[in-house]
């Protein structure tokens, strides 16, 4: 696990090693460049060993004839039988790294090698034999990919803040994403906070050739878009899950270092745990306790967290943190997330990945994805409800909506009402992606300066989910169209963004076994009555796990990272909150509406509405802002 940067043109190659500075948290292990002056090709890489501690697992790595190199970030989880495949038919290994497997396995199919690759990636592959630059990234999206398409080339990188060394003038903002960050939180597509910058989409890959994109295509696709029956029973669903959740599991144990777990004492992580207790009996677990309580609504995790590690005997690490610390690392967690996320949840990873590292782990195992795979989502549990409403008149069902939203705000059960009938007056998609908005689209619009309100007057926040959804089968469940708005968008816009972002600013990998490959690909062919049973989310996942863990583990509520966010906005955030979002500031960066924020902070702590993620949104976007585009080129050297 490690970073990657480089570049295809007419760039300084001094900067190269500039934009590894930035990104030296990423690889404390080691770190390399590699230079083809005459093909105007730049690679560098920063390395967090984990497979091959040895030299020989240096990067940038060249093949023996020096005519192919590559930048990994990632891990090949089947590149054990990989490179027996390979030496069964001549390849000779130096070393024990899947970065040499990869190599070898491009010199002998090229490209056509992406689908055998069970892992986690991002990488670039320079062949001089024809002069191109190949670059890829995996099916879901776990490893990070920004490329720009500038007029000097291409640059390439891991993150955002390694490539403005090689593009100190590009800090145009792109506002169709900014739009997005707002209605969403996070921003779906391949969009990001500048227009110059875009992210490779999960399952993505490019040829570059002398700095221009040559080709582009998608190696993988959703099963779901792929039509895939669904045709299990049920004790088959259960006794599949079960089995193709442990072979996950197992092969993403393979390391030259300690491996630990997240284990919040939800059912996915405590899953995770449980399994791999079948290979590392002593696997180490940590978790985080917030002193001062958790938002209201919220379930408190710790009690579970420790009653799944005394069920199951594993070490339980703690990391306690408190509110006013959280508050306070909220500017770096925004410059470290290169992206401006309207939500706390990263501060979590950072907190539990610190913690780690200080124990000598470097590898830990996340239970993301189980909720995108298997339902568990509060918008699952809605869309299962829609029958009991769904049949009334536009009219009522619109009178539905408003009536729920003008409840009491301050009441957690009044949001959830509302949050659910949110869109009710919709029909079709347009109410399957409505679950997905934090603002409705028309508030979204209000908030804009009015330049922008003209400007971007026929764009949809939503566009790429709808695009996505336009390309699935029409018989495609309701359930199963949600699932895979999860799964492209939620998961790789957010969730993997952040998990990465924040594990790595500490040295740490995260792993995630509910998105290898083969599991997602079995989890496609469950059908939906066995994901979302009535009330019950996860109902095959909790069947399959009942052997393994406690009953009130398995079923108790859902719960997320209590964060107590709207306790923030009154308090500790209120100066910050009240110094960049005012009139002022907002004027002279001219993507707000002074008047229309002004109005809504105040009708947020009068407890009219309920729009604390809103209002912290237009923050990280200040931040963001202020760090990425206000100062100099040369302090994008910074680091987190």
């Amino acid at each position: 696990m490690c970073g990657i940067l480089g570049y295809s043109g007419d760039f300084q190659a001094g900067a190269l090693g500039a934009g590894l500075e930035a990104m030296a948290h990423r690889g404390p292990d080691d770190r390399g460049e590699f230079f083809d002056s005459d093909a105007a090709i730049g690679l560098g890489h920063v390395r967090l060993s984990i497979q091959d501690l040895s030299p020989l697992g240096h990067q940038p790595m060249t093949s023996s004839d020096g005519e192919v190199t590559i930048v990994f970030n990632g891990e090949i989880y089947n590149f054990k039988e990989l490179r027996a495949d390979l030496e069964s038919t001549g390849h000779q290994f130096i070393g024990r790294s899947d970065t040499e497997v990869l190599l070898h396995l491009y010199l002998e199919e090229g490209e056509a090698m992406l689908p055998r690759l069970k892992g986690i990636f991002a990488f670039a592959i320079w062949d001089h034999r024809n002069d191109s630059l190949l670059l890829s990234r995996d099916a879901f999206g776990v490893k990070p990919l920004y490329y720009a398409q500038l007029p000097e080339g291409i640059v390439f990188g891991s993150e955002i803040k390694g490539m403005l060394p090689l593009m100190p003038g590009d800090r145009e903002l792109d506002h169709t994403s900014i739009k997005r960050y707002v209605s969403f939180l996070w921003c779906p597509g391949s969009g990001t906070p500048l227009s110059a910058v875009r992210k490779m989409e999960p399952g993505e890959a490019m040829i570059v050739r002398r700095g221009q994109i040559e080709r582009r295509w998608s190696w993988y696709q959703l099963p779901v878009a792929r039509g895939v029956v669904q045709d299990q029973s049920e004790e088959q669903s259960i006794m599949g899950t079960l089995a193709a959740l442990r072979t996950a599991v197992h092969r993403q144990l393979v390391s030259d270092v300690p491996v630990g777990a997240f284990l919040s004492g939800g059912l996915d992580s405590s899953a995770i745990v449980a399994l791999a207790k079948e290979e590392s009996p002593n696997i180490r677990c940590f978790t985080i306790a917030s002193r001062g309580g958790v938002e209201e609504g919220d379930a408190d995790d710790l009690p579970y967290a420790r009653r799944v590690a005394k069920h199951l005997g594993v070490p339980l690490d703690v990391v306690e943190i408190d509110s006013s610390s959280m508050a306070a690392d909220l500017e770096k967690m925004v410059v470290q997330l290169d992206e401006p996320l309207g939500d706390p949840a990263p501060l979590n990873v950072l907190y539990i990945s610190q913690l780690a590292r200080s124990q000598g782990t470097k590898v830990l195992l996340s239970g993301a994805g189980g909720d995108d795979l298997f339902t568990g989502y509060r918008r699952h549990l809605a869309l299962s409800t829609e029958h009991y409403w769904s049949w009334l008149p536009e009219d009522a069902r619109a009178l539905l909506e408003s009536a729920s939203g003008r409840l009491d705000q301050r009441r957690a059960l009044y949001r959830r009402i509302a949050k659910l009938f949110a869109g009710a007056g919709l029909s079709g998609d347009a109410r399957i992606v409505n679950y997905f908005a934090w603002a409705p689209e028309q508030s979204v619009v209000g908030l804009l300066s009015q330049e922008l309100r003209t400007a971007m007057a026929e764009e949809t926040a939503a566009q790429p989910l709808y695009d996505l959804l336009g390309t699935l089968p029409t018989e495609t469940s309701r359930l199963d169209r949600i699932l895979a708005l999860e799964q492209r968008f939620f998961l790789s816009d957010h969730n993997l963004i952040y998990t990465d972002k924040m594990s790595m600013a500490t040295g740490v990998e995260v792993r995630v076994p509910f998105l290898d490959m083969d599991l997602v690909e079995y989890a496609a062919r469950i059908p939906v009555r066995f994901k979302q049973r009535g009330r019950v989310g996860k109902w095959v996942l909790k069947k399959a796990m009942e052997p393994f863990l406690p009953h009130d583990v398995i079923y108790r509520p859902k719960s997320g990272f209590g964060a107590p966010l709207r306790r923030w906005m009154r308090n500790e955030l209120s100066e910050l909150l009240h110094d960049l979002l005012s009139p002022d500031s907002l004027r002279r960066r001219g993507l707000f509406d002074p008047e229309a924020v002004q109005r809504l902070m105040a009708a947020n702590d009068a407890g009219k509405v309920d729009v604390s993620y809103t209002l912290l949104s237009l923050l990280c976007i200040e931040i963001w802002c202020r760090r990425y585009v206000d100062r100099s080129a040369e302090a994008d050297l910074a680091i987190v």
